[in-house]
């Protein structure tokens, strides 16, 4: 026993007080809810807030690819495309997500999904999370790069790309055919190793905050990339939004690197690199001539 008694106790409760289909259906869509907008919360205050727009990576709040750049200035506009956005995915969440969850659920109990004690040891917990992570980010490489081919962009994925400048609701922004496809990548390793309720939710959780935070929009001085390299983050991901091509993993860039799909945002960052450079080389040059 990995968690505190009281916790132990609760959760005994919490799973007598339901039956087995509440839990594992209505419950895991009311997690997914709660994690997808309770992340996305902070970062909807940052996109109304002057204070992190020095850490925003486009200037553009909600850019949309359709309207002019003009336009994506004026707040109007600005809450139309927010709005739509909003409504889009939350209608995907309720016809898609939640009838998917409904699907999946046999599947988990014939492969041994269990809500009961005893809970799983913190090793299994965080072991089971981190394989289904790279599960899914492998499948989902595959799966989005495949989005990419010119019928599947044009006709689905497109509807995904039409915020070249996104913001943390867009991840989720998606043709319905995009969801159901995509969203098998992320069942993908649960159904490999039929995790405890607890660790599934778990997962869940950490899937919702790394979809929203890759499509916040904003490099920040404490995001996740800055301090452990092998996650992509928004930096990468935006690169992708706004070239259309490219940094097709979900949350690690082993996969674009291994298969070469991340060339032109290296090349961005080292041309970023040498302007920097360039610059600070140039400055006391200005200040000395300035002087004399």
């Amino acid at each position: 026993m990995w968690l505190y008694p009281w916790f132990e106790q609760a959760w005994l409760r919490l799973t007598t007080s339901f039956s087995p289909f509440t839990l594992h259906t209505l419950f895991t869509f009311a997690i997914h809810e709660f994690s997808y907008w309770g992340v996305y919360l902070p970062y909807a205050v940052m996109d109304r807030s002057r204070f992190f727009r020095r850490w925003k990576l486009q200037e553009s709040t909600y850019g949309y690819s359709s309207v002019s750049k003009q336009s994506q200035n004026l707040p109007r506009e600005d809450g139309k495309k927010f709005w739509r956005c909003v409504l889009y995915v939350a209608a995907n969440h309720l016809f898609l997500v939640l009838p998917l969850i409904l699907v999946t659920h046999p599947l988990f109990e014939m492969l041994g999904t269990t809500h009961g004690l005893p809970l799983p040891s913190l090793g299994e917990f965080f072991s089971q999370i981190l394989f289904c992570l790279f599960v899914e980010d492998v499948c989902f490489y595959w799966g989005h790069r495949a989005l990419h081919t010119p019928w599947l962009y044009r006709h689905v994925h497109s509807i995904h790309h039409q915020y070249t400048a996104p913001f943390g609701a867009v991840a989720e922004f998606a043709h319905p055919l995009e969801v159901i496809f995509l969203g098998m990548s992320t069942v993908a390793g649960p159904l490999i190793v039929g995790p405890h309720l607890l660790t599934l939710w778990g997962y869940l959780v950490v899937r919702c905050w790394q979809t929203v935070d890759c499509h916040s929009g904003y490099d920040l001085p404490w995001s996740l990339n800055r301090w452990f390299p092998l996650y992509g983050g928004a930096r990468q991901h935006d690169h992708h939004h706004k070239t259309y091509s490219g940094n097709y993993a979900s949350m690690f860039i082993y996969m674009d690197w291994i298969f070469g799909t991340d060339s032109a945002w290296r090349f961005s960052l080292q041309r970023a690199r040498t302007k920097s450079k360039c610059l600070s080389v140039e400055q006391p040059d200005l200040k000395e001539s300035r002087e004399r």
